[in-house]
């Protein structure tokens, strides 16, 4: 809200903004609200098949009037990767900005911004293990053009232009040692995922390789989870499934089951102490889209780096034997 409401003050009447079905609701409301100024605000789907977004509908919605497209690195409901890299090419030959929410992606790979090439990326701590807490990164001279709402005494210069008063010195300690921690991981286990890393040295190398280590393993695992859903009886994934494309998602899994209610499975994993979220994780226009919405949503099995292939036999044993 802090970016668009910056970003809206400097829009016209008829100015568009680009945003996807595929979002997090915190990638699209702060965007719709930019109606207020005359804005219109197109819409780009995804294919309800794979839950991958519609590229080429990108490409359609992006016209000389877009002034900014609202993107997700990944999915939070259904762990699609979006080609973030293409969307930044889109959106720039039309002069528009690329604004990325990774905050879903954020603990599963390292980000490169330069790479990605986009205009603002924002994550939170509180998913690569740390505190509650919001991350922007953003081009200085876009930071240091707009007009930010702000305090008086606040630097009128980034970062300080974006800040709203004393920062959270407690999240920010937080938020070191999660980086750290992230550090100590590439430091022990990055050679057993050899990614070349040239350019970068010390604590900044050992976190690339830890997010890159954090990747391989979780990628293995989620390959097991797949592939047992799979063989489940009248057990749906919604998302990638093929396991030649899982550079195209995180080891974020949902599923529908015959006969049950994403909340019913919920109720029942619990009951056996394993813990999986029902419904639509805020990414509300994808269970709509799905038609989902009204019967439940998705039961949702996020994998992470301290999983391990003993919980993830657990889980598929609990779903194959549930009663329906």
């Amino acid at each position: 809200f802090n970016v668009s409401r910056a970003i809206g003050r400097t829009l016209h009447a008829g100015d568009e903004v680009v945003v996807t079905n595929l979002d997090h609701d915190a990638n699209v409301a702060p965007w719709v609200a930019l109606q207020e100024t005359g804005a219109t605000i197109r819409r780009v789907d995804f294919d309800p098949a794979d839950c991958t977004l519609d590229m080429a509908g990108l490409e359609a919605a992006i016209s000389p009037r877009t002034r900014v497209v609202a993107l997700g690195y990944a999915s939070n409901a259904v762990g699609t990767i979006n080609d973030v890299a293409r969307a930044a090419e889109l959106a720039h030959a039309a002069g528009a900005w690329l604004y990325v929410d990774a905050v879903h992606y954020a603990p599963h790979g390292p980000i490169d911004v330069q790479a990605l090439g986009c205009d603002f990326l924002a994550c939170s701590t509180y998913k690569f293990f740390g505190p509650h807490g919001g991350v922007l990164w953003g081009r200085y001279e876009l930071l240091d053009a707009l007009p930010a709402y702000k305090v008086r005494p606040a630097g009128d210069a980034p970062p300080d232009k974006f800040e709203t008063g004393t920062q959270s010195f407690e999240a920010l300690a937080g938020a070191t040692a999660a980086v750290d921690y992230l550090a100590s991981v590439g430091h022990r286990f990055g050679a057993e995922y050899a990614v070349d890393w040239a350019g970068f040295e010390g604590r900044r190398r050992d976190l690339k390789a830890g997010l890159s280590a954090i990747h391989g393993y979780e990628r293995d695992l989620a390959e097991k989870l797949v592939s047992g859903l799979q063989a489940i009886r009248g057990l749906r994934i919604h998302g990638i499934t093929d396991l030649e494309r899982f550079d195209e998602r995180v080891p974020t899994v949902s599923f529908t089951m015959d006969g049950l209610t994403a909340p019913e499975i919920s109720r029942r994993l619990g009951e056996s102490n394993v813990f999986a979220w029902a419904g639509n994780f805020y990414a509300l226009s994808v269970t709509e889209r799905l038609g989902l919405e009204d019967r439940g949503g998705l039961l949702r099995v996020g994998l992470a780096h301290y999983n391990t292939a003993d919980e993830v036999e657990t889980l598929l044993g609990l779903l194959d034997d549930m009663p329906r």
